[in-house]
């Protein structure tokens, strides 16, 4: 069974759904925050030029989800699946950015759950490339049980570590 990138998952606190053109203007409501990037590699993204590559990147990928809060049907996010390997049986997580007004909550942890959930259904690790500055980003992901398990450059040459898990959180 072929691993599907885009699936629409519904939890308590968000709604994850396949990220669509006509969502632009939701999103970058969200990513025009500086602060979101302040640790990330690409710290401009809240720039409208930058994210508009970063959104045309995204819908491209074919991997990416529009995270909404359930409360109220508005966009608070997004995250993306990326990289399957079928003989290795895994998939990378990643670009996953929340409004700040979501952040220190339970909505990142209910996010990653929903997406390993689906991820385990098609391979047996999946993995974290993260920026090596990206400090909260290393600490929330810990969080839910995973591990570092090495460093290598992101596919901008850039210093990222690696972490990983296998199996579901509690």
């Amino acid at each position: 069974m072929p691993f599907d990138f885009q699936p629409t998952f519904k939890g308590a606190l968000v709604e994850l759904r396949p990220l669509r053109p006509d969502d632009a203007d939701d999103l970058f409501a969200v990513a025009s925050d500086l602060l979101i990037w302040e640790q990330h590699l690409i710290r401009d993204r809240y720039k409208p030029d930058v994210f508009s590559t970063f959104f045309l990147e995204s819908l491209t990928s074919r991997g990416a989800l529009a995270v909404l809060d359930c409360k109220d049907g508005r966009i608070i996010g997004s995250s993306r699946f990326h990289a399957y390997n079928a003989q290795a049986r895994e998939v990378e997580i990643g670009w996953t950015f929340l409004a700040r007004s979501h952040w220190g909550r339970k909505y990142n942890r209910e996010i990653k759950q929903l997406m390993l959930r689906h991820a385990f259904r098609f391979v047996k690790r999946v993995v974290f490339l993260i920026g090596s500055q990206n400090v909260r980003s290393q600490k929330a992901i810990e969080k839910l049980g995973s591990i570092r398990v090495g460093s290598r450059p992101d596919t901008a040459g850039r210093d990222s570590y690696v972490y990983e898990i296998t199996s579901v959180p509690a």
